[in-house]
């Protein structure tokens, strides 16, 4: 699970996985290579600290009552400097219930739509994005991602396979919001009507190379940037 959380990428992995992060022998090996950490915090033995919130850093042995000491940092705290935290869990279905918690959850969905090796990205509120939006009552995820697709962009899909998941907080009308979405790779079944959604203050729609893709996400959110990376390269 990776979540958003002021658009800082918050990953949290199992027992298993964070033992990988911590195995010496695998560190800077051209095989599954272990990231470098500028801090990393045993919860076991330390408290979690302000202090702590800067580079990349990994927290061992997580609990619910690591997490929850985190989002009340997160929320307090200057976190200006930190890029993003990995959090290795005890009980990794534990953890994610608990970051869960203190949010309401919405459920989402949207796509990357690709026609002849570009890619459609939309201007909006001064940021490069991907086209998506809250499900309606009874719908099913593909089905909401190709009806936000059309929405904001005039553009009808086939929505193929799934690229991943992704979970991003933010507060509306005082409430704190975590939204779940979904994402598909599509392809395009008609684009001749192609327009973006003004009243959804969308300005500009763009069909984008690679190179162009790459230079408008160093304007765009980490979660953008996580999607399109996490895209199978052979398809674009």
């Amino acid at each position: 699970m990776i979540v958003f959380i002021n658009d800082r990428p918050i990953r949290l992995v199992g027992p298993k996985a964070a033992a990988q992060l911590t195995d010496p022998t695998l560190l800077k090996t051209s095989v599954n290579p272990v990231p470098d950490y500028d801090l990393i915090v045993d919860a076991r033995l330390d408290t979690l600290k302000e202090t702590a919130l800067h580079g990349h850093l990994l927290i061992l042995n997580a609990t619910p009552a690591t997490i929850s000491r985190l989002l009340t940092l997160l929320q307090k705290a200057d976190a200006s400097q930190l890029l993003s935290i990995t959090l290795g869990c005890q009980n990794k279905e534990a953890c994610e219930e608990a970051i869960k918690k203190p949010f309401k959850v919405i459920k989402a969905a949207g796509g990357v739509v690709i026609k002849s090796n570009k890619l459609l990205l939309m201007f909006r509120r001064g940021v490069w994005d991907l086209p998506k939006g809250k499900l309606d009552d009874g719908e099913s995820s593909k089905q909401g991602a190709a009806r936000e697709v059309q929405e904001e962009t005039g553009v009808r899909v086939s929505v193929g396979e799934r690229i991943c998941t992704t979970w991003h907080t933010y507060n509306l009308n005082g409430n704190r919001i975590l939204k779940r979405t979904k994402w598909y790779q599509m392809s395009v079944l008609d684009d001749s009507r192609m327009a973006p959604q003004v009243d959804e203050d969308i300005e500009k729609l763009a069909w984008l190379n690679h190179r162009e893709t790459q230079l408008a996400l160093t304007n765009s959110f980490s979660s953008i940037r996580y999607v399109i990376d996490s895209m199978t390269k052979s398809t674009y």
